[in-house]
């Protein structure tokens, strides 16, 4: 829209540059050349008597030639005005003296016709015309000499009428031209403010959107606070408050095989809650995807994840492939990432698959088990080892305009399903 609108504007002002550059041409060599057809015209028409009203002629072109230099000369702009006025009537009573003289020099005063809305004020424009008319309608008769009868006074009557009703039917149509000009030059000004406030619009919104993403990164780091919290309370500080109750039996005993076996539960305990600890970290800053796009990372992942828990696990792809915004691939990484995670610890399945699709304006992520399954509506409430799971995969779909749904029973597995916005990359 912007484009069209400076195209058409440009190209309007182009093209009223280029019609005032060709006006300005007309204005500097135009009257000489038509003063000197009259004067080539009229010594080959006259005879060896009518030489007098050659030489008259001859006078009064150059009185007008004069007319024309100084006009040139003091470089005047030719505008509705008093001294266009002038110029114009000058030049009028010029050509009635020149066409009285001799009728072929009708062609000097045929300017008047292209020039009376360029030199004259508006209430000026029309009498302007029909003076010219006058002068033409002489000239059609065969000079003003010649009205000395009454047939030839009807005839010039005549003539001028028809110059008079070319004269009103012509400005007629100029007037309307003149009208369709100004209401495009009136639609391209509107197109032009409308434009503005469109972009300012679209700068607003530019600016929203920024303090959108702003606080949107800001609700991310506290639900990741959040997480990392339950994270912290569910695992870690249940296995050291595990490792604590191991070393204070280990403490109490004098049984060195009992005391063994509990530091054997506590190294148990500790190398469990590192490896929490190690996954907390994962899942906050997901590295997998510095260096891969989001299905490669799924596709790693999952191999991953079915190489250490032992569970046969696919990954599908589906759709046309397209670069997705960070936020949307490491919510999905992440979703993937708890689910598969949830899967080990409570489903005890022996299958699972994950499907990415990319489905127009949308991008839904699948993970399903064969797995022993639960009643979504009848959820444990959150207890010291787990209950997170769930509710911060929801909360992360949310958090990007996304929806989390469950499908499952007891006894036949679960289905999870993401679907998120599918924004670009910046």
């Amino acid at each position: 829209m912007n484009g069209f609108v400076h195209t058409v504007g440009m190209t309007g002002e182009r093209e009223e540059r280029q019609l005032e550059e060709r006006w300005a041409l007309f204005d500097r060599w135009g009257p000489y050349a038509l003063l000197a057809l009259g004067m080539v015209l009229t010594g080959v028409t006259s005879g060896e008597l009518e030489m007098d009203r050659f030489a008259w002629t001859a006078t009064l072109a150059l009185v007008a030639a004069a007319l024309v230099l100084e006009i040139t000369r003091q470089r005047r702009t030719l505008r509705p005005s008093a001294a266009g006025a002038w110029y114009f009537f000058t030049r009028w009573a010029i050509s009635f003296a020149l066409v009285w003289v001799a009728p072929l020099n009708a062609f000097y005063a045929i300017l008047g016709y292209f020039t009376a809305d360029r030199l004259l004020p508006p209430r000026l424009v029309r009498p302007g015309l029909l003076v010219t008319a006058v002068v033409m309608a002489g000239s059609n008769v065969g000079g003003f000499s010649q009205l000395d009868s009454v047939a030839s006074l009807a005839m010039y009557g005549g003539l001028l009428c028809a110059h008079i009703g070319l004269v009103l039917v012509f400005t007629h149509f100029a007037e309307k031209e003149e009208e369709q000009a100004q209401a495009r030059k009136e639609t391209i000004a509107e197109l032009e403010r409308t434009n503005a406030a469109l972009q300012q619009a679209l700068d607003e919104n530019a600016a929203l959107h920024a303090q959108l993403l702003l606080q949107a990164r800001e609700a991310g780091v506290a639900d990741e606070r959040r997480r990392l919290a339950a994270e912290i309370h569910d695992t870690i500080a249940q296995g050291l408050t595990g490792i604590i109750a191991q070393l204070q039996v280990v403490a109490g005993t004098t049984d060195p095989a009992s005391a063994r076996v509990h530091v054997d539960r506590a190294a148990e305990l500790a190398r469990h809650s590192l490896g929490e600890a190690r996954r907390s970290v994962h899942n906050l800053a997901p590295v997998a995807l510095e260096h891969d796009e989001l299905p490669q990372a799924l596709k790693k992942t999952v191999a991953e994840w079915a190489e250490r828990t032992g569970v046969r696990a696919e990954f599908t792809l589906t759709g046309t492939v397209e670069p997705l915004h960070g936020e949307v691939s490491a919510t999905l990484l992440r979703i993937a990432q708890e689910a598969l995670s949830n899967t080990a610890r409570h489903a005890g399945a022996a299958r699972a698959g994950v499907t990415l699709s990319f489905m127009g304006d949308e991008v839904t992520l699948d993970i399903r088990d064969d797995g022993r399954g639960f009643d979504p509506l009848a959820l444990p409430p959150r207890t010291g080892t787990g209950g997170f799971g769930l509710d911060g995969m929801r909360a992360r779909a949310e958090r990007i305009a996304g929806a989390l749904s469950v499908e499952s029973e007891p006894g036949f597995g679960t289905a999870l399903s993401a679907r998120v916005p599918l924004v670009h990359h910046d």
